[in-house]
C-alpha cells in the first residue's frame, strides 16, 4: 500500500511515486489532455492558415494564425485570478471535470465544422477563444490538484514528470497533428475529442482528497493574497516574469506553419516535426532531469538556459534547411524545460496549499501571457517585416532581456538549492 499524500516518507524512488494511484491517474489524464490539445492545434493552426491563403498574401495569412494566440489569450487575462481563487475554494478534481466537460464541446464543434465544411475564420478563431476560457480554470486547479496527491518528498521528481507528460506528449501531438489534418482537419479534431473524454474519465476515477482548506475572506482579499505573495517574493516573481519577457519575444510556435509552408516548403508533415522538435529535446532533458535533478546553482543554470532558449530561436530564424531548424528547436526545447523545471519546483515547494491555485494561476497568467501575446507578437511583427526578422530578431532581443534581468534579480541569479 502506497504512502498518503499527507503522510512523511523518505522513499523518493520512481517506484514511491509509481505506487501514488491518484498521481498515476492524474498523470495519465494530463498526457491525454495535453495529447489532444497538441493534436488541436496543430489542426487549428494549419486549418486557418489554410483558409487565409485562399484570399491572402503569406504576411497577412501568418497574421490571422497569430489571433489564435491573442483571442485564447483573452479570456485567461478576464478569468485567471478568479479562476485561482476558485481552485483554492472548491473541489479541485470537480473543477477539472468541469473544464473537461467544456474543452469535449469545443472539440465536437470544431470536429463538426470541419465535416460539414463550414470552418471560416471567425468561427475557428471563437473555438480558441472557448477553449481558452476553459484552460484558464483547467491550469491552476490542476497545478494545485497534483502536489496534494503525493508526500512532500515525492513532489519534485513528481514535477520533473509532469513536465515530462506534458513534453512526451508535445513530442506525439504535433506530429500526430500534422499526419491527422494532412488527411482532414476534421479528423485531427475528432481524435483530440477522444482524447479529451479519456482524460476526463481518469480524472474522475482519482479516489483522493482534492478539497482545499478554505481561507477565511472575500473573493476579492483572497485574490489580492496571491498577488502580493508572488510580487513580494522576489525570486518567484524574478523567475515567471523572466519567462514572460523571453518567451514573448523569441516566441516561435506562431510562425511554424509560415516556415514550413513557405520558408522550408515541407508542407504539413514538415510542420508536424518542427512542432514536435522542441518538445523531442525538452523530453529528454525531462527523463535527464527526472533521474538527476538539479542540486546546486539552480539560479546560474535557469539564466543560462534561457540564454540558450534564445540562441536556438535565432539559429531556427536564419535557418532554411529542415534539419538545421528541427536541431535548433530541439536545442531550445531542452534549455526551456530547465528553466521550467527550476521555475515550477521552486514555487511548489515554498507555496502553501491553501494558496496554490491562487500562486499558480498568476504564474500562468504570466505564461500564458508569454505563449499567446508571443505568438500575437511574432505575428505582428512578421506581419510588416516579414516572418524571418520576427523570429531571429525575437530571439536576439530576448538575449538581451535575459542579461538585464540577471542583474535585476540577483537574488534569483545565486538561488543554489531547490529545497
Amino acid at each position: 500500500m502506497s504512502d498518503s499524500p499527507d503522510s512523511p516518507s523518505d522513499d523518493t524512488s520512481m517506484r514511491a511515486l509509481l505506487g501514488q494511484t491518484d498521481y498515476v491517474r492524474f498523470w495519465l489524464s494530463r498526457w491525454l489532455a495535453v495529447l489532444g490539445v497538441q493534436i488541436q492545434s496543430v489542426a487549428l493552426g494549419w486549418h486557418i492558415y489554410d483558409i487565409a491563403r485562399q484570399t491572402m498574401d503569406v504576411p497577412r495569412s501568418a497574421f490571422m494564425v497569430s489571433l489564435i494566440g491573442l483571442v485564447s489569450f483573452i479570456p485567461v487575462l478576464l478569468l485567471a485570478l478568479p479562476a485561482g481563487e476558485t481552485a483554492d475554494r472548491h473541489n479541485r478534481r470537480h473543477i477539472l471535470l468541469a473544464c473537461y466537460g467544456a474543452e469535449i464541446l469545443v472539440a465536437a464543434l470544431l470536429t463538426a465544422l470541419a465535416v460539414m465544411n463550414l470552418a471560416s475564420i471567425p468561427m475557428l478563431l471563437l473555438s480558441a477563444g472557448m477553449f481558452g476560457a476553459a484552460r484558464a480554470y483547467f491550469a491552476p486547479a490542476s497545478a494545485a490538484l497534483g502536489p496534494m496527491l503525493v508526500p512532500r518528498a515525492l513532489l519534485p521528481r513528481a514535477i520533473a514528470w509532469n513536465s515530462l507528460a506534458w513534453q512526451s506528449a508535445s513530442i506525439a501531438g504535433p506530429a500526430l497533428g500534422g499526419v491527422l489534418v494532412a488527411i482532414a482537419p476534421g479528423l485531427s479534431y475528432g481524435v483530440a475529442l477522444a482524447l479529451y473524454i479519456a482524460a476526463a474519465i481518469s480524472v474522475a476515477l482519482i479516489r483522493g482528497n482534492a478539497q482545499p482548506e478554505v481561507q477565511p475572506g472575500s473573493r476579492w482579499a483572497l485574490m489580492k493574497e496571491g498577488l502580493s505573495y508572488v510580487w513580494t517574493n522576489k525570486i518567484v516573481f524574478g523567475a515567471i516574469s523572466l519567462d514572460l519577457a523571453a518567451v514573448i519575444l523569441a516566441g516561435a510556435t506562431a510562425m511554424l506553419p509560415v516556415y514550413a509552408r513557405d520558408v522550408l516548403h515541407v508542407g504539413p508533415e514538415g510542420f508536424g516535426f518542427l512542432r514536435a522538435a522542441s518538445a523531442v529535446g525538452a523530453t529528454a532533458m525531462a527523463l535527464w532531469l527526472a533521474s538527476f535533478p538539479v542540486t546546486r546553482k539552480a539560479g546560474l543554470i535557469m539564466f543560462v538556459s534561457v540564454a540558450i532558449f534564445c540562441i536556438g530561436t535565432v539559429v531556427f530564424g536564419l535557418s532554411t534547411l529542415l534539419w538545421l531548424s528541427v536541431v535548433a528547436l530541439a536545442v531550445a526545447g531542452a534549455a526551456d524545460m530547465i528553466s521550467v523545471y527550476v521555475r515550477q519546483t521552486l514555487i511548489q515547494l515554498v507555496t502553501p496549499d491553501n494558496m496554490r491555485g491562487r500562486v499558480a494561476t498568476v504564474s500562468y497568467l504570466f505564461i500564458g501571457a508569454s505563449n499567446e501575446l508571443g505568438e500575437f507578437r511574432g505575428g505582428l511583427v512578421a506581419r510588416f517585416l516579414g516572418p524571418i526578422v520576427a523570429v531571429a530578431g525575437g530571439g536576439a532581443a530576448a538575449l538581451v532581456v535575459t542579461g538585464l534581468w540577471a542583474k535585476l534579480f540577483p537574488d534569483l541569479r545565486k538561488a543554489d538549492r531547490l529545497a
